[in-house]
């Protein structure tokens, strides 16, 4: 038979060591309870020195502090954030599905979604951009989680993006309209010189003074040269290529101004680079002129032969030349001031910063301009 005293002893027993670990459990949720209090008081005291609209979020989702930048960004009284779930926020405009999907996510220790970009819409308020991301600052505790939301107003931002589009697109109107207009002028110059052209043509023909029809006909030339050179450039608004251009431009010469009988041709040599368009005015003139004269002086009665038109171009500058297999001028010589010709060229070559030199090319005449070095102390 079990004695009675002791099993009032073993019941004891039982009865402390209950205790102890009731004891024991108090203890842990005691701690437990301290450390997620101090976890929160922590989060607490950073919102409060944060510049940014944030909302910290309990294990309930319910906002448990915001910053007063919240307050003041989005017009809001604490009494109509703190304590409330993310769908009664304000007048209800903060219930996003998205953001109460990415604060599920987070208080389940899911993985990070990133920043999300949507519109806060607000009765009697201009709709608002936002980019939110949420954050698990306490990983350990599911009971006491909290979830921090950061929100940053980005309506600006994306209103200057839109506002630069919008110029951007403009802008591209506007160069698309000036494109039109100076095709269109340029259309109407190259019709203005053919018109000039011609009728210096028809009058040379009907006077009778055969000096004042040579003059006639030379001022038709350089009109034409002067035709071909914007006809060619009308399209180029930036940097030309210098050999496809003094290529179009000598067999609109040729075309013009060789006969089918004339045993003459005109051959283009030309080192790759590109000149502005302004630069390729003056290159295309004085070519022009020069190939004019060749044709013109070089090659009397049916005599036949080649013009050849050379560009050179390396570091130290370059070089322009159109040499003809003619009868010949003489020794290099200086060029002194002249006819008209000689004025157009030595003026082109000034604009372009060259020097203008005439040689003889055994057989035939050779000139060239070439740039003049720019002094060690400028470059």
């Amino acid at each position: 038979m079990t004695n009675p005293t002791l099993q009032a002893a073993a019941a004891t027993s039982l009865a402390a060591t209950a205790t102890s670990e009731a004891a024991t459990a108090t203890s842990v949720a005691a701690t437990a309870t301290s450390d997620a209090a101090t976890a929160t008081s922590l989060a607490r005291a950073l919102l409060e020195t944060s510049h940014l609209p944030l909302l910290l979020f309990d294990s309930d989702l319910r906002v448990v502090s915001a910053t007063r930048s919240f307050f003041t960004t989005f017009d809001l009284d604490p009494d109509q954030v703190e304590t409330r779930p993310l769908s009664e926020i304000g007048e209800g405009e903060w219930d996003m599905p998205y953001v109460r999907l990415m604060l599920e996510s987070a208080l389940l220790g899911g993985e990070p979604l990133g920043d999300y970009e949507t519109e806060l819409l607000r009765p009697g308020t201009e709709p608002r951009r936002l980019v939110v991301n949420v954050q698990n600052i306490i990983y350990d505790d599911k009971l006491h989680a909290r979830v921090l939301l950061t929100v940053n107003d980005v309506t600006d931002v994306r209103r200057i993006e839109q506002l630069n589009v919008t110029l951007l697109l403009e802008k591209d109107a506007l160069l698309h309209e000036r494109a039109i207009l100076l095709q269109e002028m340029q259309h109407r110059v190259a019709n203005s010189l053919q018109i000039i052209a011609s009728v210096l043509l028809l009058k040379a023909r009907t006077v009778k003074s055969e000096e004042t029809r040579l003059h006639l006909r030379d001022a038709h030339d350089r009109v034409m040269s002067v035709a071909a050179v914007q006809q060619l450039l009308q399209a180029s608004l930036g940097d030309v290529e210098v050999g496809p251009y003094l290529v179009k431009l000598c067999e609109s010469l040729a075309a013009s101004m060789i006969r089918d009988s004339r045993p003459l041709t005109i051959r283009v040599a030309a080192d790759e680079a590109t000149v502005t368009s302004h630069e390729a005015v003056s290159l295309g003139l004085i070519v022009t002129e020069l190939v004019i004269n060749a044709l013109k002086h070089a090659f009397p009665g049916d005599r036949g032969g080649e013009v050849v038109v050379g560009y050179d171009s390396d570091a130290a500058g370059w070089t322009l030349s159109v040499a003809d297999d003619g009868v010949g001028r003489g020794p290099v010589v200086a060029v002194r001031k002249g006819g008209l010709g000689t004025v157009i060229v030595g003026s082109l070559a000034k604009q372009l910063g060259a020097l203008v030199v005439i040689a003889d090319n055994h057989p035939g005449t050779k000139v060239a301009l070439e740039s003049i070095p720019l002094p060690a102390d400028s470059i």
